[in-house]
């Protein structure tokens, strides 16, 4: 379960100010990459908190409100569907993880979920590998960003009813793949990703 020991060491260094930074959606076919930032006060403690990909998603849905209420500040930010077109997803999830950063007040440090540190990023940092199972900041900011994804994608789904996208959120299941390949690809598809399905259509 995720603690607080990595913003506590970085307290202990002499940060003030310091947020978990996680995305959400880099895998799937549709639509933007989401990441959210996230300060909590210190000694927080959050009953139930982990990382969003070993939570139900009714689970997710109750921890966002108790995110939000809790944070000292939050912020949430998309890479969006040109921007992973033109300059590949992970430079999209950089933009959108510098744009969540960004938006905090105050900042001084950020926690980031993986192993590589964000282009272009304005405050000092580290790399939490599965941060997201490890760090309670990094574990909020998941749980932001993954359920802000996704109920953009139930907006999705009322606007292209074909794909169901309420289904799949985008990811490429069978279900998903079977439906492109009868429709075609609609304009939030990531047509970059989706080569191998349609070949050379």
């Amino acid at each position: 379960m995720p603690d607080y020991s990595f913003e506590q060491a970085a307290l202990d260094s002499g940060f003030k100010h310091i947020c978990g930074v996680d995305e959400a959606g880099r895998g799937p076919l549709a639509g933007p990459v989401c990441a959210a930032a996230v300060i909590l006060p210190e000694n927080c403690e959050i009953e139930g908190l982990n990382d969003s990909k070993k939570l139900s998603e009714k689970k997710r849905e109750a921890l966002f409100d108790v995110i939000i209420e809790k944070a000292v500040d939050y912020h949430i930010a998309f890479g969006t569907l040109e921007e992973i077109e033109e300059h590949n997803i992970l430079n999209a999830t950089y933009f959108a993880m510098n744009r969540a950063i960004n938006g905090l007040k105050k900042v001084d440090f950020a926690l980031i979920d993986g192993n590589r540190i964000p282009t272009d990023i304005k405050v000092q940092c580290a790399t939490v590998v599965k941060g997201d199972s490890k760090s309670m900041s990094i574990a909020a900011a998941s749980i932001l960003a993954k359920v802000t994804r996704d109920r953009l994608l139930l907006e999705y789904d009322e606007k292209y009813p074909l794909y169901e996208f309420k289904k799949h959120k985008g990811y490429g299941t069978k279900l998903h793949t079977d439906l492109i390949k009868q429709y075609g690809p609609c304009e939030i598809h990531r047509l970059s990703f989706l080569k191998n399905i349609l070949g050379d259509k």
